[in-house]
């Protein structure tokens, strides 16, 4: 017996603040036309006062649910991939884990910054494995815009607030590359590329700080080894490129998920593509675009799916799973 995480439900929320490109034309030298061509970013929404990072979480986690016809109480476990947790602790995961009803289960964050998500359904498929749980909720969720310094145009308008849920559940399968759920992971970090991408504040030096980061480098190292992890991953269950029905990669650039489209051999018409609408929500925005491919009718049951993520640290992976 081969067992699998197989994905049960799916479910996301944004913030109803829906804040467009011409926003940031009032107090910086910047423009639509400007943003979209080097992000692809036409809006992004923003929590509002009061609204927290585990607060958008509740909502995507009820979504999945309800996706999923289950209740709270279902669950075995509850991660949470995200840098952006309301309190310092108790973690994100334990206030939803209260607010969906579920006593019995055990919850946890991962931070692992906008890699959170693949590093969090990593975590979720080995606890399925090892039989520690066999329902795991996955969820990423980001309140970026708490962290952004509004005077850097490079920055502060590619980043957004969101939410994005997945319910994994363990299925027997038969050990080939054509059962559903999780087939292969692929995790890294280096920590020498701290510089690139970081937040210059936190607890220990008793600051919140912003985000800070060098575009250029973090592009170059983008496109390079998210092609490279999801390879990797691919050919760990003997799969390549021409497998793929769907690419739902982490949504933080136009350019960057295009170029890696190239190197991976995969055209834009098998990537969901969701930057758009709701910009760079770091470990949000891989299950928010998963949840946005089904409620739009493109990532179908039976579909080889291959997410693939990079952030802070750096820290990269992917993960290949059939829906």
């Amino acid at each position: 017996m081969t067992l699998r995480a197989v994905v049960k439900g799916v479910g996301h929320y944004l913030p109803e603040r829906v804040v467009p490109n011409s926003y940031f034309e009032e107090s910086l030298d910047t423009s639509n036309e400007w943003i979209v061509a080097r992000s692809g970013i036409e809006r992004r929404h923003f929590a509002a006062e009061g609204e927290t990072t585990s607060d958008l979480a509740t909502k995507a986690a009820e979504m999945a649910l309800a996706s999923a016809g289950m209740t709270g109480a279902d669950l075995d476990a509850i991660i949470i991939a995200t840098s952006t947790a309301d309190l310092t602790f108790p973690s994100a995961a334990t206030m939803v884990q209260a607010r969906i009803g579920n006593t019995k289960g055990f919850a946890f964050d991962v931070q692992a910054v906008c890699a959170g998500f693949v590093f969090a359904l990593t975590n979720a498929n080995a606890l399925i494995l090892s039989g520690q749980a066999r329902r795991v909720m996955v969820i990423g969720a980001e309140t970026f815009s708490r962290i952004m310094d509004w005077t850097d145009r490079s920055t502060c308008v590619l980043f957004g607030d969101g939410a994005g849920a997945v319910i994994l559940e363990a299925e027997e399968g038969t050990g080939a590359n054509t059962d559903r759920g999780i087939l292969a992971t692929d995790l890294n970090s280096d920590g020498s590329y701290r510089d690139l991408l970081y937040v210059d504040g936190g607890v220990s030096t008793k600051t919140t700080g912003v985000l800070r980061m060098e575009g250029k480098e973090v592009f170059r190292h983008a496109v390079e080894k998210l092609a490279e992890t999801a390879h990797t991953a691919l050919e760990k269950v003997g799969l390549g490129s021409d497998d793929v029905n769907w690419v739902v990669p982490h949504q933080a650039n136009i350019r960057i998920i295009q170029s890696t489209a190239k190197k991976l051999g995969v055209g834009m018409d098998r990537v969901v593509v969701t930057v758009q609408d709701h910009g760079n929500t770091s470990a949000a925005s891989i299950p928010l675009a998963l949840s946005v491919g089904v409620q739009n009718g493109q990532i179908k049951k039976g579909d080889l799916v291959v997410t693939e993520a990079i952030g802070g640290g750096l820290a990269w992976g992917s993960v290949v799973l059939r829906w």
